[in-house]
């Protein structure tokens, strides 16, 4: 049974990489459109390219992983 359980938190596949990176974007997108209306200017967009850069280095760090996991064939 925890197996199964465990299974639930490994990502496996790219298309699994590619739906978490996409909903995390989606929430970075969130959050900074609220630091744009709280912080005006220049500050503001600065914290919305951090939010969302972020995101994506993550998601590029996923699929990196599942590549050098196909190379060298570790298990979980």
């Amino acid at each position: 049974m925890w197996k199964k359980f465990k299974r639930l938190f490994i990502i496996k596949t790219k298309f699994e990489a590619f739906l978490i990176t996409y909903a995390l974007a989606t929430g970075a997108v969130a959050r900074g459109q609220d630091y744009l209306i709280q912080y005006p200017g220049w500050g503001g967009k600065m914290l919305f390219l951090a939010a969302t850069g972020a995101v994506f280095m993550a998601g590029a760090k996923m699929i990196e992983a599942i590549e050098l996991h196909r190379v060298y064939g570790t298990e979980y």
